[in-house]
């Protein structure tokens, strides 16, 4: 008899947890990302009435059909199968986060995508470092950015703000930024953008083309 390739749904049991099946798994997460049916069924490559189906408990999903929604909605397919209440993704480990190198500072993703309501990332800058030689924006989102360890200069516009351990500064993300560590020690941050903005645009310096 051949295996079958195909992950069973079940209705929930009296007293069992709504969210313990599958297909309510699968809606809660869509909803923790704020994606409509359609939207998560474009991006898994599944049909609508597939992913409906599946979300009532009306159908099984293939094991292929169930790493494709689970990595639409950035989560692994066991964490689909996991018989707990999908409120989080669990605990992102320092030595996975995503990292993004600058000039002598590094960039961590501190929220994994999809994201919903913001984006979080964490930063280090050793003596001199930078997020580049020129300002940069991106969307038109409230960003909040906060250092957590040493002083850094924040480039907002025209205006520049040396900004120590706790301090915090709020601004329109649309607004050409940069940081710099002009101490000389190391440096931590954090940058907060709510909603979660698009790619950064490089501006260059005034006078020239």
């Amino acid at each position: 008899m051949q295996p079958s390739n195909r992950v069973e749904t079940a209705e929930a049991e009296p007293g069992r947890r709504p969210e313990s099946t599958l297909g309510a798994r699968v809606a809660a997460f869509r909803e923790m990302r704020g994606m409509s049916l359609r939207a998560l069924a474009a991006a898994a490559g599944v049909s609508s009435s597939f992913l409906s189906q599946l979300e009532n408990g009306r159908t099984n999903a293939s094991v292929a059909s169930l790493r494709r929604i689970g990595t639409a909605l950035g989560v692994s397919p066991a964490q689909l199968l996991d018989d707990s209440a999908p409120h989080t993704r669990g605990v992102l480990r320092a030595a996975d986060r995503p990292t993004q190198q600058l000039e002598g500072a590094e960039k961590y993703v501190v929220a994994l995508p999809p994201l919903m309501n913001l984006e979080v990332f964490a930063g280090r800058f050793e003596p001199g470092g930078s997020t580049g030689d020129q300002l940069y924006s991106h969307g038109n989102s409230q960003e909040v950015f906060i250092v957590t360890e040493g002083t850094v200069t924040l480039e907002l516009g025209d205006d520049r703000y040396v900004m120590h351990r706790n301090d915090s500064v709020e601004f329109l993300s649309s607004v050409p930024h940069r940081v710099v560590n002009e101490s000389s020690a190391p440096a931590e941050v954090l940058w907060v953008n709510s909603p979660p903005t698009p790619d950064e645009t490089v501006h260059a310096p005034k006078g020239t083309k």
